[in-house]
């Protein structure tokens, strides 16, 4: 995940990410980029913890009282696949963050295997001992790999029913991995009626492309309308969808009742960006 911490608590600033000039020319790789670690830090602010890579960006968050909760509109979002989803066997996460959708998917899903890749073990470790990540057991692993690497393996494919990828650095430039390719391994993944979100920065130029790559791999994909200062969920289908929004709106009621999320927004922003 990355948002501006500015953007939560007073006003933005000049760093390249979202809300940065148009200006600025998107970075012309065909590769992912090599990531750089940055030190692990941490920010306290009216009872919620931050997690940051040695700069303002803001890489998860966690209300102090409610540690198995989604505290960011943006991470609520990434839940969206429940609308299709409700009795999924195998939740992976691509980007640990605070753990925030991992420790969520392993409390509320609980016949569910939930896996998290993440390649820094900075960061594995300061879940386990800042962010209440549970410890590993018969449903949850925690895996210190590259995420491409994970999709690429052969023998995940098609083993995956909800797949969440929130994959940055602490550069703020777009998602680490975004290449046609990457995302053809993500859908090889997915279970038949699989779901991808995907995080993305929607005022940034890695906004179009990594659209069109998903567009390349998956069957149907929809963007929710932008949160916090950029953020933008992209929605992935491996097998099309046809869209009742009378149903999804009485499924987004039993989410908002069972599980205390935004659901109805959900369904109205899904809405907005087919008929648009």
């Amino acid at each position: 995940m990355l948002i501006r911490r500015k953007s939560i608590e007073a006003d933005a600033n000049s760093k390249e990410g979202p809300g940065a000039s148009r200006k600025r020319a998107p970075a012309k790789t065909l590769r992912p980029r090599t990531i750089k670690y940055e030190p692990v830090t941490l920010s306290e602010s009216d009872g919620v913890r931050y997690l940051h890579f040695g700069t303002e960006w803001v890489q998860g968050a966690m209300r102090l009282r409610k540690p198995d909760a989604i505290e960011l509109e943006y991470a609520q979002q990434m839940m969206a696949w429940m609308l299709f989803l409700t009795e999924p066997q195998h939740i992976v996460q691509l980007g640990l963050g605070t753990g925030a959708l991992t420790k969520f998917s392993y409390r509320q899903f609980s016949d569910a295997r939930i896996t998290a890749v993440e390649l820094n073990p900075s960061v594995i470790s300061i879940c386990y001992s800042m962010f209440k990540l549970p410890p590993d057991d018969e449903r949850l692993a925690v895996l210190e790999m590259n995420a491409a690497d994970y999709v690429d393996d052969a023998a995940h494919h098609g083993t995956v029913d909800a797949l969440q990828v929130d994959l940055y650095d602490a550069t703020a430039r777009g998602p680490v991995l975004e290449t046609p390719e990457f995302y053809r391994a993500c859908a090889d993944c997915l279970s038949d009626n699989g779901i991808m979100t995907v995080n993305l920065f929607g005022d940034h130029p890695s906004f179009a492309r990594n659209l069109k790559a998903m567009r390349y791999a998956f069957a149907q994909v929809i963007a929710l309308p932008e949160v916090h200062d950029g953020n933008v969920i992209a929605i992935a289908f491996k097998t099309a969808r046809a869209l009742d929004f009378t149903l999804l709106h009485q499924r987004a009621a039993e989410i908002a009742a069972a599980f205390k999320l935004p659901a109805k927004s959900w369904v109205n922003g899904m809405k907005a960006d087919t008929v648009r």
